[in-house]
């Protein structure tokens, strides 16, 4: 089986009817509007399908007729466009599981199993032996996982672009923000450092960094200038590349398969630990930023490992979707639980077949040149120019980091076995959940995005499901209302399944924001450029209807598997919260962001309503006797995260730990009989 034998078969993204969509567009619109609101955007809608709408859908079909989808090139430039920091706006992050062997969570040997099994990772999508994604039998698209390492994103004064190198054979690791490299494949793609070396490099390279004062870390943190404004960012780097050598130290960097970054912190709490993996510590001595903030390079895929073992992904989400790096993770941390097994085992066995010597490490070379494996550290040359641009980047940063905040919630009470024994889609429930908690602490309605992956189609990544519908609405207002508990559960059953329903249709391309979108960005490449025809442009795009939708103050995301404790985001509007969560068997993990709003409070009304909705559904079942009954049909791997899209898949890769049960099984006895 080879990772891309599917990738020619894919079917093409489709391109909805117009009346279709605008129906559907109508739909999302209306239970968020006053009526004489959605009057006129009604009206609007009218004028579009009558006049400029059926031009631009024969345009924008005439556009995507040799394209692999009709939205991908779109999408990449709404990221690539995008000019504030991507640091707290863009970049999302997973928090990995703690490792099961005890001895690996500490800093170093955790880091350097990570590095190892990423390595084998990369090698086996090298050379095409990765196992394709397949759903149910249903094959999902491939093409992002080429654009995930030895990629950055590269500020320029016309806006970002990306660079990949594909034959790529170094990392980068940043430890008090500074930066070392050192090559870890061969010529081959084959893994060419042993677990033990990169346990003694990561050792020499915190004693070099432990030699910079505290106080002058940030001086020196030229990591912090990517978390600055695009464009101040592209300056800066302009400044950087005047030097040859810092120069050359940048394409050593942009050319990196990945960075990782040694935190000298040990987070204690989940709200910290989910801080630290979002956008880093901030912690200001003598006047002097000394916090995680500073050890970051935000433009590329980047491994984070605490003191403690603690670790995580933040990555850059222009050319990957979360579902993409997700598989990422979830492989990594299973490849280390079955590298363990093989230290206890008499044969070895590997989540990477085609890796021979694998699963202890050994060095690939067969015959090729010796891979440089000792560690370099980048010596910048910084003017006074560059130096006072890390200055200010650092300031603005940690202004940014102060006017955030995280809160997790760890729900222990019930997860997807209560869930689905009522009958009812876990992610659907959940999400009635939000609205049912933000109302009742606010007393309104609002936007509310929530990604469905389309990579079931060729080059697909997701549509928006508009999770607020008019059933959706009539629940929360009687939930919070004196009437009978029967009625609620009605409501809320009827709720849900609206939502399932929406869920696979977006799944299918058929949602309404991806392709008015499209709609739109083929009027701008028309006529767009001309300032002039501001005021020509669609009154659809101009109506309050298209704001409203637009301004997602509950933007949600679905995503995880065993191999996760944690994912999160931040708002993507400056009173909204980004709300992160993972339904397990018996729990909900939830991360939720916001500018300061009651990020706590929220999640407190939350678990109030998980409770009560919980005691409800706990005497229907006992009224009704249907103890066991499930029904799976509207359980969705679909449902997925994002800020423009992003996306997760919930259970997407569940079946590789049920191939490995036994195994599993075999490994845990291990674990408890080894004595550490």
């Amino acid at each position: 089986m080879t990772t891309y034998q599917y990738q020619d078969n894919l079917p093409k993204l489709p391109i909805p009817p117009l009346e279709d969509t605008l129906q559907r567009y109508l739909s999302a619109v209306k239970p968020l509007q006053r009526e004489k609101d959605f009057l006129q955007t009604n009206t609007v809608v009218g004028q579009f399908l009558e006049n400029e709408g059926p031009k631009l859908q024969e345009k924008l079909q005439s556009y995507a007729t040799d394209k692999s989808s009709y939205i991908e090139e779109f999408w990449y430039d709404s990221y690539l466009s995008y000019t504030d920091p991507v640091v707290l706006n863009l970049n999302p992050f997973f928090v990995l599981a703690d490792d099961p062997t005890p001895a690996r969570n500490n800093q170093v040997s955790r880091a350097a199993s990570l590095i190892l099994s990423s390595l084998n990772f990369v090698h086996a999508l090298r050379t095409e032996t990765l196992e394709p994604d397949v759903f149910r039998g249903t094959p999902l698209d491939m093409s992002q996982f080429q654009r995930m390492f030895g990629t950055a994103r590269l500020p320029t004064e016309k806006g970002c672009k990306m660079d990949t190198d594909p034959d790529s054979k170094h990392i980068v690791v940043l430890c008090r923000g500074q930066f070392y490299w050192f090559d870890v494949l061969n010529e081959n793609n084959e893994v060419g450092i042993t677990e033990k070396e990169l346990v003694a490099n990561l050792k020499t390279i915190k004693q070099d960094a432990e030699g910079i004062p505290v106080v002058e870390i940030a001086k020196h943190a030229v990591g912090i200038l990517s978390t600055e404004n695009r464009r101040i960012w592209a300056d800066l780097r302009d400044m950087l590349e005047k030097s040859s050598e810092n120069k050359d130290f940048l394409k050593v960097l942009d050319s990196a398969l990945f960075v990782v970054c040694l935190d000298e912190v040990s987070p204690k709490t989940g709200d910290e630990l989910a801080t630290n993996m979002l956008c880093g510590t901030y912690d200001v001595q003598e006047g002097v930023q000394v916090g995680t903030c500073a050890n970051r390079w935000y433009d590329k895929l980047q491994i984070i490992v605490c003191e403690n073992g603690s670790a995580g992904v933040n990555f850059e989400h222009t050319g990957v979707d979360g579902h993409t790096v997700l598989r990422f993770v979830s492989d990594i941390y299973t490849d280390t639980i079955f590298r363990f097994a093989s230290t206890i085992k008499s044969h070895k066995k590997s989540l990477f077949h085609s890796i021979p010597g694998h699963s202890n490490g050994t060095k690939q070379t067969n015959g090729f040149s010796t891979v440089d494996t000792l560690p370099k550290k980048l010596e910048w040359i910084l003017t006074p120019e560059v130096r006072t641009g890390i200055r200010f980047a650092e300031t603005r940063l940690s202004d940014l980091i102060l006017q955030n905040e995280v809160q997790v919630l760890e729900y222990e009470k019930y997860g997807k076995s209560f869930i689905t024994g009522c009958n009812l889609s876990p992610d659907a429930f959940v999400q009635i959940a939000f609205q049912a908690a933000y109302y009742g602490l606010y007393g309104s309605i609002e936007s509310t995005y929530e990604p469905a992956m389309t990579k079931a189609f060729s080059h697909g990544r997701t549509e928006a499901i508009r999770s607020v519908t008019t059933d959706s609405v009539d629940f929360v207002k009687l939930w919070w209302a004196d009437v009978p508990d029967s009625e609620k559960l009605k409501s809320l059953r009827k709720a849900i399944k609206t939502h399932a329903d929406l869920t696979k249709m977006c799944s299918k391309g058929l949602g309404q924001d991806r392709h008015l979108y499209a709609l739109l960005c083929v009027w701008q490449r028309e006529f767009g450029k001309n300032p002039d025809n501001e005021e020509k442009m669609p009154a659809i795009f101009r109506d309050s209807g298209w704001q409203t939708l637009n301004h997602t103050v509950l933007s949600t995301s679905n995503c995880g598997n065993p191999a996760l404790r944690f994912f999160g985001f931040g708002p993507v509007v400056s009173n909204g919260f980004g709300l992160g969560y993972i339904i397990k068997d018996e729990g909900i993990t939830f991360c939720a962001s916001s500018k300061h709003r009651q990020t706590r409070r929220f999640l407190q009304t939350l678990e109030n309503y998980l409770n009560d909705v919980h005691l409800l559904l706990r005497s229907e079942r006992q009224s009704s006797g249907n103890v066991n009954a499930r029904n799976e049909e509207y359980i969705s791997m679909l449902s997925g995260y994002g800020y423009f899209d992003a996306g997760g898949i919930d259970q997407l890769l569940e079946y590789r730990f049920e191939e490995k049960k036994e195994d599993m099984k075999r490994i845990g006895t291990a674990l408890k009989l080894v004595d550490f």
